[in-house]
């Protein structure tokens, strides 16, 4: 069964939890589909985490429609959320062009930071599924600090996240609030939200696959290691290259042989010029 926004909020309203994870590429997609995820986002983060840019400002459409379909290749059932990059929903109508665009290469919604109400009602008018994002918003704050902590900040948090709402999004993202932020939001909301760094009462849960596989390099309080990616492909790769130095590997294993007499044939034909490379064979 394909995962679509209905089932989502299903799990909402069940008290499941939503299960998602940034995806960049086909195999990561098949292995993620098989564990069972609900939701793949190909996400701005594939700037940082893939592509070697210094933050999320530098990511384009190409770069996500890019990403977005190598996904698509092994998605049949969990739902895809594809970023708007940064500077790609400055109007409504940009926003629509670049959502159709990524709608058009197998995204099933889009993802836009902050609350851009004329850009939000004009892409749900279009019937766009948008997801709204609040709390730490990488494409604008450069700084990754904890969003809410403060009386202010929080209500504005609480008021944007039903503005968003009324507008019609289907889900919305908290990205790095208090816990106690995150629950009252969720507790408040019609719609599913999913938290990364937001605490334990989100409808759901998102992390970057490369955190999770211990593929970063460094440690984040919001995200768990599960494996060290880092050390066992170190270890790996350095193995590789001692065994080729060794001439320990290719082994018999990994080799293929001629059968005897179409070997003979071959020898016999060298050894009489025909292999010179020098005379060209004559």
């Amino acid at each position: 069964m394909k995962k679509n926004s209905e089932y989502l909020l299903s799990k909402k309203q069940a008290q499941q939890k939503i299960v998602a994870l940034t995806c960049y590429d086909y195999p990561t997609a098949l292995l993620e589909e098989q564990a069972g995820v609900d939701m793949l986002f190909v996400g701005d983060s594939v700037g940082t985490n893939i592509l070697g840019y210094q933050d999320e400002t530098e990511v384009t459409m190409d770069d996500i429609v890019h990403h977005l379909k190598a996904v698509r290749r092994g998605v049949r059932q969990s739902y895809i959320l594809a970023d708007l990059p940064y500077g790609s929903y400055e109007t409504p109508q940009q926003a629509l062009d670049n959502a159709r665009i990524l709608l058009s290469h197998g995204a099933d919604g889009i993802k836009l930071e902050g609350v851009r109400e004329e850009v939000v009602k004009y892409l749900i008018e279009h019937n766009v599924e948008v997801c709204g994002h609040l709390g730490l918003l990488p494409q604008t704050q450069q700084k990754k600090a904890v969003q809410g902590k403060k009386f202010e900040q929080a209500k504005e948090l609480i008021l944007g996240a039903a503005i968003l709402e009324k507008l019609g999004i289907f889900m919305l993202v908290l990205e790095l609030i208090p816990e106690e932020l995150g629950q009252i939001i969720t507790d408040n909301s019609g719609v599913p939200t999913i938290g990364i760094g937001s605490g334990r009462f989100t409808d759901g849960q998102v992390l970057i696959v490369n955190d999770i596989l211990g593929i970063t390099p460094y440690k984040l309080r919001l995200a768990k290691k599960y494996q060290d990616y880092q050390t066992l492909s170190l270890d790996t790769i350095t193995k590789y290259r001692e065994e080729v130095e060794q001439k320990v590997f290719p082994a018999e294993d990994n080799v293929r042989h001629m059968a005897q007499d179409e070997l003979q044939q071959l020898m016999a034909w060298v050894d009489n010029g025909h292999g010179d490379t020098e005379t060209g064979g004559q």
